[in-house]
């Protein structure tokens, strides 16, 4: 049986038997799929050894302490990054509060005094980018250097490349700004989803168009104004729904009020309203744009249905299809099935 999951929000609150650990550290935002192969290592790396598998993260984003002006919009909160690491086996996570004092200490510090002295690292594994301590002096060779005089193992774990683009929590960042979800979906390694509380609207839509589901999003980053074909499922109930989200301003109804983020689910709603939601974004269908009257919007909304209910039509035949084996010949590919 595994151990319990476990998670810390302060050194004070780390206990003794924190210790032996194989530790990462990082924000991990997004927890891609470069984050999960890291998270993987440091998990085969404990079981080896019978350490325990644990993530050192932060919070705030350091950046805000030592670069304000370059804050990121994150792509998921700390709890969401907790549960997606868990999923990897992770069975211990410290959520670091970042401060000036931490931002001070030298890379020597960091690892002896934390690391080493508070966590217990028998092992500590990284990415290749990796830097740390004041001004982050420190690499990956002095991490190395560091680990062989206070007695523990480093693995640097390289970069993972996706059809020719390095993987990372910024170009992923890029790609849900620019309304390129399904690729940003392929480097996650699940689909880009927004999780929020369902909210009232204005109920314009519901008596001139259609009804929709409004959810207010906890995540900073959203994707760039327009439709998508998306998927939408309860928190609280585990439903789920083949759905078409709008990201904007509804300008055919000169609504203002600020962006909003409506789902139209392509299935009747059975039973009560849902109070939580993720929605899932897997294609960009269209920009918004203003209609000359709701019956035209309505129209188009419809249209966008259509190719929704055939985008989902065309996943279900891929997924049901067999794995195919592709053998190159002299001449021509065969293949197996």
């Amino acid at each position: 049986m595994p151990a319990p999951f476990r998670l810390f929000r302060s050194l004070d609150e780390v206990p003794r038997d924190f210790a032996p650990s194989a530790v990462t550290i990082g924000n991990f935002d997004g927890v891609h799929t470069g984050h999960r192969q890291i998270l993987r290592c440091v998990c085969e790396i404990a079981g080896q050894n019978q350490w325990k598998p644990s993530v050192l993260t932060f919070d705030p984003h350091p950046a805000r302490v030592v670069a304000p002006e370059r804050v990121p919009r994150l792509m998921t909160t700390l709890d969401e990054r907790a549960a997606l690491m868990r999923e990897e086996g992770i069975r211990q996570v410290l959520i670091l509060p970042f401060t000036a004092e931490v931002a001070r200490l030298t890379a020597e510090e960091f690892v002896r005094q934390i690391l080493v002295n508070r966590l217990g690292a028998r092992a500590v594994v990284v990415g290749e980018n990796f830097r740390f301590g004041n001004k982050k002096a420190g690499d990956t060779h002095l991490l190395k250097a560091l680990g062989e005089r206070l007695g523990f193992q480093t693995e640097v774990v390289p970069a993972v490349s996706c059809r020719g683009m390095r993987i990372s929590s910024s170009g992923l960042r890029q790609l849900v700004e620019a309304g390129d979800v399904a690729r940003a979906g392929r480097f996650l390694g699940r689909p880009f989803a927004l999780e929020g509380d369902v909210v009232a609207g204005r109920g314009v839509g519901s008596r001139k168009t259609v009804p929709t589901l409004n959810l207010a999003p906890r995540s900073e980053l959203l994707p760039k104004v327009g439709v998508y074909v998306t998927r939408t499922i309860d928190l609280d109930g585990g439903r789920s729904w083949h759905s078409v989200t709008n990201v904007g301003y509804r300008p055919t109804f000169n609504a203002g009020g600020g962006l909003s983020i409506e789902t139209f689910l392509l299935d009747p709603l059975e039973g009560e309203t849902p109070r939580s939601i993720r929605v899932e974004f897997l294609r960009r269908l269209r920009d918004e744009r203003k209609f000359e009257s709701p019956e035209a919007l309505k129209a188009q909304i419809w249209k966008d249905v259509t190719r929704a209910r055939a985008y989902f039509r065309r996943l279900d035949l891929w997924t049901r299809q067999p794995v195919l084996e592709y053998v190159k010949g002299d001449a021509n590919e065969t293949v197996r099935r």
